[in-house]
């Protein structure tokens, strides 16, 4: 059973048996499924999922005004502008992130189907959030991280998230960066029958529902209004996807949903040389573009994070953008954070200095810091890389060659990424990946939803791929 063309043959029945859900039941015929369906599915409506979290004191983590970081953005913004920062303090959750929210629901549902244990692919603080729930449950956990490259060298911020799994007594299967994870992973599920806590199924996203949810909530308490901009770390789309749904259950429709993702154009996640090259495992353009252009690569047969679906703008930070804000959070609001809360921290300053100053933005993710995500660390393995680190304009930033930290709180900028261009390749990948050259009706409304457009946008989008 251990040859790689037999395991990777067997993933869609592996991937049945170790979910427990039937995604054939929301496929249409062509190029489309129902989503809201299959969100359904998960059998628990929004107050379940709060009281299942509430039992492992999750959720109902502190929205905090960034005063000194405030007052910050006011001097470097022009007459009537500087907008409010918040930011929603998810540190505070057992294991240290929102994607306890996730793992919850997930671990949840292993339980209550009656598996013995939980497997999750992840090099991130899902891993940790799985571990910890698992604990909870009293189900073994099996966590399978992409670590090292071919020489051995690990990054300080996987190999942190390691030992924070394993204290929560979970068995870390640690890879070199290339196609074995999945391999692993299909692998380890076949043997173990254990459930696949994957990021990317309904439970998962329905988890970050409630963080979505209680920020206008508690806004409304704080000021009688609910924010004008959430930003959300975008990688997968689980983050930005779940938490935008939640805004919308609350009935903060006017609430404008933007992604951001640390810039590492031009260098290749699954390349060995390269993959010790970037100083951000996640939260970054890396996983982000991709996924939201073809959000079916993940795990599962279909993902419930489409981050197209909700995201109203994408935005784009530095390296050394990101390191700059986590140190300002720090030595401004005594908040020592990891880095992908961060990334939209980062977005929300430069934002903050270009809308009115009544304007309300929340971030609404911190995350833990610990011995390998702290800077100092980081930026040592860095220079041990062959990275160059200094003070300058972020713009000029090269990602895999230097991190720039700016001379200047005004350098931090707002950097677009195209969401025109995002949704036609979206709409490129989905003809080509299903084999489709004239969708139907039925189609075209699946991939408006998809795209957060209209079917005549999608029409035409699809007239234009056919003339070349």
């Amino acid at each position: 059973m251990n040859d790689y063309s037999k395991v990777m043959g067997m993933k869609n029945e592996i991937m049945k048996k170790s979910i427990g859900f039937d995604y054939n039941k929301f496929e249409n015929e062509g190029i489309g499924f129902d989503y809201e369906g299959m969100m359904k599915a998960v059998g628990l409506d929004l107050q379940d999922i709060i009281q299942i979290q509430k039992s492992s004191n999750i959720g109902n983590t502190p929205l905090l005004e960034l005063k000194n970081i405030n007052s910050l953005v006011k001097k470097f913004s022009k007459e009537g502008k500087g907008g409010k920062i918040f930011i929603k303090d998810e540190a505070a959750n057992p294991s240290g992130s929102y994607k306890v929210r996730r793992a919850a629901i997930s671990v949840y549902k292993a339980k209550q189907l009656g598996y013995k244990g939980v497997i999750a692919a992840t090099s991130g603080n899902y891993g940790a959030a799985v571990a910890s729930q698992a604990a909870i449950q009293g189900l073994k956990c099996i966590i399978v991280q992409e670590c090292y490259d071919s020489k051995g060298d690990g990054q300080p911020e996987i190999i942190e998230k390691a030992r924070k799994c394993e204290a929560y007594g979970a068995e870390v299967v640690q890879m070199t960066v290339g196609p074995e994870l999945f391999y692993k992973f299909l692998l380890l599920l076949e043997e173990t029958g254990y459930f696949n806590a994957s990021l990317y199924t309904p439970y998962g996203i329905a988890g970050v529902e409630t963080l979505g949810y209680e920020i206008p909530i508690k806004m409304r308490e704080m000021y009688g209004k609910d924010p004008d901009y959430v930003i959300c770390t975008n990688a997968g789309g689980g983050n930005l996807t779940g938490t935008a749904r939640g805004l919308i259950k609350a009935g903060a429709h006017n609430t404008k949903v933007y992604g951001a993702s640390v810039n590492l154009k031009g260098l290749h996640m699954a390349s060995d040389t390269q993959f010790n090259k970037k100083s951000f495992t996640t939260g970054h353009t890396g996983f982000g573009i991709p996924f939201a252009t073809w959000p079916d690569r993940s795990d599962v047969p279909r993902s419930a994070a489409r981050a197209l679906r909700y995201m109203d703008r994408y935005l784009s930070v530095t390296q050394g953008e990101v390191f700059y804000m986590t140190e300002l959070l720090a030595n401004l609001e005594g908040m020592e954070r990891g880095p992908a809360g961060n990334t939209s921290l980062a977005a929300a300053f430069a934002l903050a200095r270009e809308v009115d100053e009544d304007k309300i933005i929340v971030v609404q993710e911190t995350e833990y810091t610990g011995a390998g995500k702290h800077i100092q660390p980081q930026l040592s393995f860095a220079r041990k890389n062959g990275i160059k680190i200094f003070f300058g304009d972020p713009v000029n930033e090269i990602p895999g060659q230097n991190i720039i930290f700016p001379s200047s709180p005004e350098l931090i900028k707002l950097r677009e990424i195209d969401m025109d261009s995002l949704k036609k390749s979206y709409i490129r990948n989905a003809l080509e990946n299903n084999k489709i050259d004239s969708p139907d009706e039925l189609d075209i409304k699946f991939l408006s939803n998809d795209t957060k457009s209209n079917p005549e946008y999608v029409t035409e989008v699809i007239k234009k791929i056919k003339e070349g």
